[in-house]
């Protein structure tokens, strides 16, 4: 199944190529870059944007830095932009247009910001976590870390095992993990480096029972974000 494309239950989708690899053999099939460009264009001519759009993706991934595949393909997605009603949809469209014209232009936000945070349940706080995770280098890790909320009474366990976290809540904390006790803001704070641990600890805002280096551990394994990717080659 291609990554990041949920599958529907149809065996031809189950274990597709990759995008670049199903690119270079699309755009071979239709007779290289040229004659794909040339299909686009015939479709942007007769106002079908949505395959334009869909054969030159393949030639961008085949090979990013085609021009005039660039230039069609900025103006297919500014059309689908300017008719889509979903103001969603139409940013999506739009900023793809952008960078494709200008390059790239990174993420208008900051993910870490304190008012998002502050609106995330811990579980979404803890996914966000569990996707940034170096498989890879995590594969020979294993990581137990129990949080005691006290604010909010429940205990929450991360398990890193096999190059994935996974999370669950229990009723206690689990038997033989460290064990971090503090409030929900502190947790927060720690996870986002808002604020370090022994400087926590020193405050008395967490307590910690086991070996407090095992989150330093976690951290580490975690893959640096790039705010700045491209979205219509990434």
């Amino acid at each position: 199944m291609r990554p990041g494309r949920e599958y529907d239950g149809n065996p031809a989708h189950l274990w597709a190529h990759p995008p670049v690899a199903a690119a270079q053999r699309y755009i071979t099939a239709m007779g290289g870059v040229d004659a794909a460009v040339g299909i686009a264009r015939q479709a942007f001519d007769e106002g079908d944007y949505r395959w334009a759009v869909e054969v030159l993706n393949h030639v961008l991934f085949a090979d990013e830095d085609h021009i005039p595949a660039r230039a069609l393909q900025a103006d297919a997605l500014e059309q689908l932009g300017f008719g889509a009603e979903n103001g969603t949809w139409r940013n999506a469209f739009l900023s793809g247009a952008h960078e494709l014209r200008h390059g790239r232009f990174g993420t208008p936000t900051t993910a870490a910001a304190p008012d998002i945070m502050a609106a995330l349940t811990v579980e979404q706080v803890f996914a966000g976590i569990g996707v940034r995770i170096d498989g890879p280098r995590a594969w020979d890790e294993h990581i137990v870390l129990s949080w005691v909320l006290t604010d909010e009474e429940r205990t929450h366990v991360l398990e890193v095992r096999n190059g994935a976290l996974n999370q669950r809540v229990a009723d206690a904390p689990a038997p033989g993990s460290t064990t971090f006790t503090l409030t929900r803001p502190v947790l927060i704070s720690l996870l986002t480096g808002a604020r370090e641990l022994p400087a926590a600890l020193a405050e008395g805002s967490v307590s910690v029972d086991g070996d407090p280096a095992d989150l330093g551990r976690l951290v580490d394994l975690l893959a640096p974000v790039d705010p700045d990717f491209a979205i219509v080659t990434a």
